[in-house]
C-alpha cells in the first residue's frame, strides 16, 4: 500500500501539579482550552473538544500518524505551561503534573466522549477529580496504583 492512513482518537486527560486550582478563573480557563486547542493543531492533530475544571483538563483528539502520544503531550504541555506563566490570569508558578491518562475512543463513540469533556463543569458538581478518572480507568480495565497517580 503506497499511502499511509490513520484514524486514531484518544481521550486524553491531566492535571494541574498537585491539582492545585490554576484554572479558577473562568476567562483564564477558557483561553487556556484555546490554547490547549492551538497547540494540538501545530501537532498535525486533529483538536475535537476541550474541556476541564479548575484543576484537569480533558481533550478529544484525533492522533496525527506522524507524532507519539508521548510527544504530543509533551508538546502541548511544555507550550501551555509556558504561556500560562507569562499571560494575564495567569501564574508564573503555573505547572501540569508530570503523568496524564490516555485512552482510545472508537470512531462512533467520539460524539459521546465530546458531549462528556464539554459538559465538565455538570460532572465536578458531585464528582472529584480523583473520582472521575478511576471511573475512566475502570472503564478501560487500567490498573492504576494510588501511591504514584495523583503526585
Amino acid at each position: 500500500m503506497p499511502q499511509s492512513l490513520s484514524q486514531v482518537w484518544i481521550h486524553l486527560v491531566f492535571s494541574t501539579k498537585e491539582r492545585r486550582p490554576f484554572l479558577k478563573d473562568e476567562p483564564f480557563r477558557e483561553e487556556m482550552f484555546r490554547m490547549l486547542s492551538h497547540h494540538v493543531k501545530e501537532s498535525k492533530c486533529v483538536n475535537a473538544s476541550v474541556g476541564g475544571h479548575i484543576d484537569h483538563v480533558h481533550l478529544l483528539i484525533g492522533l496525527s500518524r506522524t507524532i507519539s502520544i508521548a510527544k504530543l503531550v509533551e508538546n502541548i504541555k511544555t507550550e501551555t505551561s509556558k504561556w500560562a506563566k507569562t499571560t494575564v490570569g495567569g501564574t508564573s508558578l503555573f505547572s501540569w503534573q508530570s503523568g496524564y491518562g490516555v485512552f482510545s475512543v472508537s470512531h462512533s463513540k467520539r460524539g459521546e466522549v465530546d458531549e462528556y469533556i464539554r459538559n465538565q463543569h455538570q460532572h465536578h458538581d458531585k464528582l472529584s477529580f480523583q473520582d472521575e478518572f478511576r471511573t475512566i480507568c475502570i472503564r478501560h480495565d487500567i490498573e492504576i496504583d494510588e501511591r504514584y497517580v495523583w503526585d
